[in-house]
């Protein structure tokens, strides 16, 4: 039978896949684009940023910190979350039209870009010598299952804003792939008690 454990990238990779399709997004806004654009750019990456945050704090930095507490990023990662969540609660209250619009994407692209940064060179490594394919796996597929809850109730508004956002752009295309893989995910089968029982 299907066992999402067996298909799943492993959860550094997931992690690196968030980080690109958010960087493709930022690379997508300009000052010149029409405030309605700007708008659907800006909550695209808002939401990303904030399921991706979700995810990490419920199912990676937990394995983390009980598996090498003593590396620092861990215990910065969580506080950069934060200040993130303050620029997009910010960037959510700004008109596409307001010049300050501009300002709080680029200032929320600087500190992503740093943490992005920060945890592909010290964190996913880390976590790649220590935990082994199979146990990343596991966790890939429990990302999985918990992006499924998080991006259920809010498909329709994240499909409009990257089809705005997106509107003539062939990068479009790169970061419609994370939406097909959702899908596919979505689409399988459910698992049976006796997959259930040997993921326990």
């Amino acid at each position: 039978m299907f066992n999402l454990k067996q298909l799943s990238p492993t959860i550094t990779d997931m992690i690196r896949f968030d980080h690109s399709h958010v960087m493709v997004t930022f690379h997508q806004y300009s000052s010149d684009k029409s405030p309605t654009v700007k708008k659907a750019l800006a909550d695209t990456i808002c939401d990303a940023l904030e399921i991706h945050a979700t995810l990490e704090e419920e199912i990676f930095y937990p394995v983390m910190r009980r598996e090498d507490a003593k590396q620092p990023f861990i215990h910065e990662a969580e506080p950069e979350h934060d200040e993130m969540r303050r620029l997009i609660a910010q960037l959510r209250r700004t008109s596409g039209a307001d010049p300050r619009h501009d300002d709080l994407v680029m200032e929320l692209m600087r500190d992503v870009i740093h943490h992005v940064a920060d945890e592909e060179t010290r964190l996913l490594p880390d976590a790649e010598n220590i935990l082994g394919k199979a146990r990343l796996s596991e966790l890939g597929a429990a990302m999985t299952r918990r992006r499924l809850q998080l991006v259920g109730p809010k498909a329709g508004k994240l499909a409009k804003e990257h089809l705005v956002g997106f509107s003539g752009s062939s990068a479009a295309l790169a970061v419609g792939v994370v939406g097909a893989l959702i899908a596919a995910f979505a689409l399988t089968p459910k698992t049976t008690s006796n997959d259930k029982s040997a993921e326990a």
